[in-house]
């Protein structure tokens, strides 16, 4: 680190909501007390949990937010922070340590003011310390928010890929979110760094598209926030011919090792499929032959896929969760049925229990058509738990249900839909919610539907897995972890509480029962008992979940019983119903501009 201020450093300053308002005194003395040095990509700036120990200003270059890492997964990045950010202020004032982890993108410069000199600065300018506060209270109230990747490095693997028709796609569909600008090597070819920040001032996005020539796409991956792969679908996946993970540089100077600098950056894989086809198996290959970890892949074969692109990288992608309940759950094909009418379109689902099956026909790119017909002949005709068995893990054997969602599905892996899906279960083994993005669809729908004591467990891999609503029946979480616009839930619970019309400690004798047999008010059954209990857990975190979702729609579900499979046509008019009023009397979702995100996802950076 050294002392090297810039001849530009007093309008640096004057731009920035901590220090704008200083005078030219004030921002001399300021100038004084800063250090300027360099961050090299890959490299962190602070860590988790660290004292805050200084303010930083970023001159040049991005920085990544990342949050607490997924379970055996890599660190999550949040956000993205460009040139012209303070951050720092929040920790600096109150002395509490750092929320988050922060590391360059890429090469960055950056001034650092330290305690020391802050309070310095204080004595002398209170006014500073009056910027700095309203700053941080602003990071509270999260008015100011990481924004996604705004610099993208457009990589193809061989000649067959057609890279400049994917940049110009992509550029024509984000322009719906902000400027963008394409730059080739014709373009940006011998120009310095200064002319590449001026290209990325003037644009919301920047995309670099690789020509082949090897220096020309280094420096496209030196300025990129984000790498973008692609790929043909159907070439055989091998490993990509450079490398895409940076190894940290001569500067790098915490006491990570070069490993943890690999794959710094956001990574997403495009596969290009050939007209008229879709290539099943050729993402869960790729991803493995680019060691996957947090890699995300899109499915390109036709300009709607460019514009899904568009909007998940840009941040104005809309989710989709869905909860389970059983026979309740149809009412989410009439809500999918309201949404599309209203010409809102889904980009991502996330669903646990009937929420994850009726997903992942939404993810398959169903029509309301062929979702009626595949649920009422998979759930209504199918009668998935009629295999009745010796209780010995479960009321029924769940082989029937495992071959009926085998059936309607097929043996395609997750990563095949061409809408991005998530199904959620947990795992009694580790006792936690676990997130399912790849695999067999079929296994982890089996999965995620496995309510205790009703369908045995789905046992894999010597993991013992049941239904997702145990934990978290509305894993709007899931999606809040990720940048997305706007996240609509569908809440189909309703008041279960289980009563009795006896007093008794013990289960009556046979011919007792015998008698009773047409007093259903007397007790529960065996289906309810379990199907309560199974749930009962989750809803502790309901209200945060619900509070999470932008568009939240609760049909009344009051007159359905979770097994009341027969009512399919009344439940999906009911959804539709409840779908159609709400977004008749609400205001429209908002469409995200460049730096808005309306899901509290990321707390003020300390």
């Amino acid at each position: 680190m050294e002392t090297k201020p810039a001849p530009d450093l007093h309008a640096l300053l004057g731009h920035t909501a901590v220090f704008g308002h200083l005078n030219a005194h004030e921002l001399d003395a300021l100038a004084a007390e800063m250090a300027w040095f360099w961050l090299p990509g890959g490299a962190p700036l602070y860590l988790h949990g660290e004292s805050s120990d200084a303010l930083y200003l970023l001159k040049s270059g991005s920085l990544g937010v990342f949050g607490a890492p997924r379970v055996g997964g890599a660190a999550r990045m949040l956000g993205v922070l460009p040139a012209g950010t303070t951050l720092g202020e929040v920790g600096l004032i109150s002395g509490e340590p750092r929320t988050h982890s922060v590391r360059a993108l890429r090469d960055s410069e950056l001034l650092r003011l330290s305690r020391e000199g802050y309070e310095d600065l204080v004595a002398r300018h209170p006014q500073a310390m009056l910027g700095a506060a309203r700053v941080a209270v602003r990071h509270l109230q999260n008015d100011d928010m990481p924004c996604p990747p705004r610099t993208f490095a457009v990589l193809p693997f061989g000649a067959g890929i057609d890279a400049h028709a994917f940049a110009m796609e992509l550029q024509r569909q984000l322009l719906g979110h902000g400027e963008c600008a394409v730059v080739d090597a014709d373009l940006g070819r011998d120009h310095d760094s200064e002319w590449f920040a001026g290209r990325e001032a003037e644009s919301r996005f920047v995309l670099y598209v690789d020509n082949g020539d090897a220096s020309w796409r280094q420096l496209c991956r030196r300025q990129a926030d984000a790498l973008l792969l692609l790929v043909d679908a159907e070439q055989p996946a091998t490993a990509w011919p450079y490398p895409i993970g940076e190894s940290p540089g001569a500067g790098a100077f915490r006491r990570e090792s070069a490993a943890d600098y690999t794959h710094h950056r956001p990574r997403h894989l495009v596969l290009r499929h050939p007209p008229g086809k879709f290539i099943y198996g050729a993402a869960h290959a790729w991803r493995v032959a680019l060691d996957h970890g947090e890699l995300q892949h899109h499915h390109w074969r036709h300009r709607a896929d460019v514009a899904r692109i568009a909007r998940l990288l840009s941040g104005n992608s809309t989710g989709l969760v869905l909860s389970g309940g059983g026979a309740r759950g149809f009412a989410q094909i009439g809500v999918i049925q309201a949404l599309r009418e209203t010409g809102i379109v889904i980009d991502t689902v996330v669903g646990t229990s009937i929420g994850a099956i009726i997903g992942a026909g939404i993810a398959y790119e169903w029509d309301d058509a062929k979702m009626r017909e595949a649920y009422r002949r998979a759930l209504v005709d199918g009668r998935p738990l009629r295999d009745w068995t010796l209780p010995l893990v479960a009321l029924t054997r769940g082989a029937r249900t495992t071959m009926l969602l085998r059936e309607a599905f097929g043996e395609i892996d997750i990563e095949d839909l061409p809408i991005h899906f998530a199904c959620v279960s947990t795992d009694l083994t580790e006792g936690a919610t676990v997130v399912h993005r790849e695999g067999l669809l079929w296994r982890w729908l089996r999965a995620s539907s496995a309510v205790p004591g009703v369908l045995p467990p789905l046992f894999h891999d010597r993991h013992v897995y049941v239904d997702g609503a145990v934990i978290n029946n509305l894993p709007t979480d899931v999606l809040a972890e990720e940048s997305h616009g706007r996240v609509i839930a569908v809440d189909i619970g309703a008041d279960d509480s289980l009563t009795a019309g006896v007093d008794e400690a013990a289960s009556p004798s046979l011919p007792a029962l015998w008698a009773q047999r047409h007093r259903h008010d007397l007790r529960p059954s065996a289906f309810a008992i379990l199907v309560r209990a199974g749930m009962v857990n989750s809803e502790t975190g309901s209200a945060r979940r619900r509070a999470l979702a932008d568009l939240l729609l609760r049909p009344d579900m009051q007159r359905i019983g979770l097994f009341d499979w027969q009512a399919f046509d009344h439940a999906i008019e009911l959804g539709y119903r409840c779908t159609c009023d709400t977004l008749r009397h609400e205001p429209p979702l908002r469409e995200n501009g460049p730096g808005e995100h309306s899901a509290d996802t990321i707390r003020p950076l300390r």
